[in-house]
């Protein structure tokens, strides 16, 4: 029973980084695809195709493929407008002029908008003084990565802003989505979410007079790019993610949010020769201070366990130690309803 165990835990542990470095490299790959393709037209193109396989997932594994009443359908329109079509716009348009480490960066500050949204729409939601401390820190965090400069709005500045635009936009339509009693399965909700969020980026990309798709030059790194995404990153990243979430809880796997980053760095640095500046690594620093901030309830009782398996000397007394990391889970479930229904950062 301890081999299966301890299996398992492995399992896991791979399944984590591979979602790290599938959503990391996923940056890399938004960058070069823009090369070639404009960037509403790609993100329109990538949930083509990842709403259709996600579809196909839903047809094969639930019964459920089809919303019903009003909710369902709100769920799936204001998941598809916000967190899908206008997130991943904004983010695709964002990543022209940004590096691929400083794009991944930029949207892990979503754990920490997405509290900060709540607060402010939900009345019964409250931050603490940590809390407020950890926004704090990460919108510092944000401003070293932008290194604004007062006499140029363009370039990196303007990058940054669409990206934090984008995270927004993802955070917003998380706490929409959390308080809609509907009972559609992940998955149908998923792929009904992204073909109406490639929908509304088809008609922006109409809108914004982007170049037509016939004058797309379909070169083997234009394909390989919108397969990746769409295939790897996209339908495969979602179903990764959420099976992970139900195996670890809405905190541990909100972690990947802070390895993305570094996969995302090396990517771009080995494969498209993308600078690491002192800027971005001072930057990611305070972001994941702030979100050890934000998450500090939720974060310290893990690092008591760390410090327990080390001896009980190092405990504080009366502090509560949640028997199994399943109890944990169970304790924090009800956190995970908005995860469960929006997208975590991709990318």
């Amino acid at each position: 029973m301890k081999s299966i165990r301890n299996l398992t835990k492995h399992r896991d542990a791979l399944l984590f980084v591979a979602l790290a470095f599938v959503w990391g490299t996923s940056f890399m790959a938004i960058k070069s695809g823009l090369a070639e393709l404009p960037p509403i037209l790609f993100a329109a193109l990538r949930y083509d195709v990842a709403g259709l396989l996600l579809f196909a997932v839903a047809l094969s594994r639930t019964d459920r493929w089809f919303p019903r009443g009003r909710d369902e359908w709100t769920l799936v329109g204001v998941g598809g407008v916000l967190v899908i079509g206008l997130h991943f716009g904004l983010l695709f348009t964002g990543q022209q002029y940004v590096t691929s480490a400083t794009g991944a960066i930029i949207m892990s500050t979503t754990p920490m908008l997405t509290p900060l949204f709540a607060w402010f729409l939900l009345p019964d939601e409250r931050i603490g003084l940590p809390g407020m401390l950890g926004v704090l820190f990460g919108l510092a965090g944000v401003v070293v990565v932008a290194n604004p400069d007062p006499t140029a709005l363009g370039g990196q500045f303007a990058g940054v802003a669409l990206m934090f635009l984008s995270a927004a936009s993802f955070a917003f339509g998380a706490v929409l989505t959390d308080r809609l009693p509907a009972r559609l399965p992940l998955s149908t909700a998923q792929a009904w979410m992204m073909l109406t969020g490639a929908g509304l980026l088809h008609v922006l990309h109409v809108a914004l007079s982007e170049p037509s798709i016939a004058t797309v030059q379909w070169s083997g790194d234009v394909l390989l790019s919108l397969a990746y995404l769409g295939v790897a990153a996209g339908a495969g990243g979602f179903l990764v993610y959420f099976h992970l979430l139900d195996r670890l809880g809405p905190t541990e796997i909100s972690l990947v949010n802070y390895a993305v980053p570094v996969f995302a760095a090396l990517a771009g640095w080995a494969l498209l020769g993308e600078s690491i500046t002192t800027a971005t690594v001072g930057g990611f620093a305070l972001i994941c201070s702030g979100f050890a901030l934000m998450k500090w309830d939720a974060v310290f009782p893990r690092v008591v366990r760390l410090q327990a398996r080390f001896g009980r000397g190092f405990l504080p007394e009366n502090v509560y130690l949640p028997d199994s990391p399943a109890q944990t889970r169970t304790e924090s479930h009800t956190q995970s309803q908005s995860t469960g229904h929006a997208y975590p950062g991709d990318d």
